[in-house]
């Protein structure tokens, strides 16, 4: 008996397997390529697994029921079942799997019935939540991953058990604390920050202080992470004399790229440019004003 934590039961020789963050919420991505000559064979859920189909379809198998996912259903699993993939219709699947944490199943409310679902068809708002979740593998969104798999996570089991359960009204105290922690994450903007960490900071939770973040201050704490970071990089690009791979290092990102790719989403202009204009070519601005204006 194979134990895996794959999201679909394959042989090893036909998946390629990516871990994108790994924490109390981990994110991997998963590329099969069986098909019905594949033979399937059992595995066991090592623990409470989200998986979003983005591509291709397979039958899962589990609790002595087969489910047929195709692209945008959600493969649910809990931990100790035991499952079977089947690949009878295509060759082939491409998943985005979120692994949570039992604390934070628990601060989400752990329902059993919901983890034990199997599965859930593609459905408008999930499939909404999933495609930003691929967003933010891809570095093309200022959500986190480790967030968007929270959220995921409290959006299925409020789907499933068929309750929504509004959180409380911000008090002082969490006010307080979503104030410290913007500081806090304000003053390690440069060095590697999750979730977790950010949280343990803060003496909360992940879920419980992603929520009242994002409750008090309107952003979750990713966002608030990538626009310290911004911030800093356009104060150090408009001073100048600075390369624009030393300004995406020095403010925190770990991916030149994909501060290109955020810097320009922000500033509709590139970083080079950007440094540019703000020592000489004034006009690039001007063009900028004058474009928003006539809007």
């Amino acid at each position: 008996m194979a134990l895996m934590v794959a999201p679909c039961g394959k042989l090893a020789e036909a998946m390629i397997v990516t871990t994108l963050l790994a924490g109390s919420v981990s994110a991997t991505d998963y590329r099969c390529r069986a098909s019905a000559r594949d033979t399937p064979f059992v595995e066991i859920h090592q623990g409470f697994c989200i998986a979003y189909v983005r591509h291709g379809t397979f039958g899962y198998r589990t609790r002595g029921r087969t489910h047929e996912l195709v692209a945008g259903s959600v493969l649910l699993g809990h931990p100790g079942d035991e499952f079977m993939c089947t690949h009878d219709y295509s060759c082939g699947d491409e998943c985005l799997s979120f692994s949570l944490a039992p604390a934070i199943v628990e601060a989400i409310g752990e329902h059993a019935a919901v983890w034990r679902a199997g599965s859930l068809p593609p459905l408008a708002e999930l499939v909404v939540l999933g495609e930003l979740a691929e967003a933010a593998a891809k570095g093309d969104s200022a959500v986190g991953l480790d967030e968007i798999g929270t959220v995921l996570a409290s959006r299925i089991v409020a789907t499933v058990s068929g309750k929504t359960r509004p959180g409380p009204r911000p008090q002082a105290r969490d006010r307080r604390r979503a104030a410290r922690a913007a500081l806090w994450i304000d003053a390690h903007a440069h060095e590697p920050i999750d979730l977790e960490r950010a949280a343990k900071a803060a003496g909360s939770s992940p879920f419980h202080f992603l929520r009242t973040f994002s409750r008090v201050l309107g952003v979750t704490p990713h966002q608030y992470l990538v626009r310290s970071r911004l911030r800093r990089a356009a104060r150090l690009l408009a001073e100048g004399g600075r390369p624009v791979t030393d300004v995406a290092y020095d403010v925190g990102f770990r991916d030149v790229s994909n501060f290109v790719r955020t810097f320009h989403r922000a500033a509709r202009m590139s970083p080079l440019r950007f440094s540019r204009a703000a020592k000489t070519d004034r006009k690039i601005f001007q063009d900028r004003l004058a474009a928003h204006c006539i809007r």
